[in-house]
């Protein structure tokens, strides 16, 4: 896991990306168990409804524009880890 008291970009580094390759795998996996079935489903069609499917207006601000594609990112992360975590399986 990224070091809590480290700040600016290398805060960001993801669990996995320099350490142990079959960790990345685990997690993978973790996600795909969590989000398997049809609450996983029901959490997934909840956070694409507040992001992927949502649109701000043209009043909007650079910083809220910046902070939904932000919580977009995260989202489309999420997917993808499950993805991956299915294909293992």
């Amino acid at each position: 896991m990224s070091d809590p008291k480290q700040t600016g970009w290398g805060a960001l580094t993801p669990i996995g990306s320099t350490g142990d390759p079959d960790l990345k795998v685990r997690i993978e996996r973790a996600f795909a168990r969590c989000f398997a079935g049809a609450e996983g489903e029901l959490v997934l069609s909840h956070l694409r409804g507040l992001t992927l499917d949502r649109a701000l207006g043209p009043n909007s601000t650079d910083a809220a524009l910046r902070h939904m594609d932000g919580q977009r990112c995260l989202v489309l992360h999420i997917q993808s880890l499950i993805d991956r975590g299915r294909g293992f399986s």
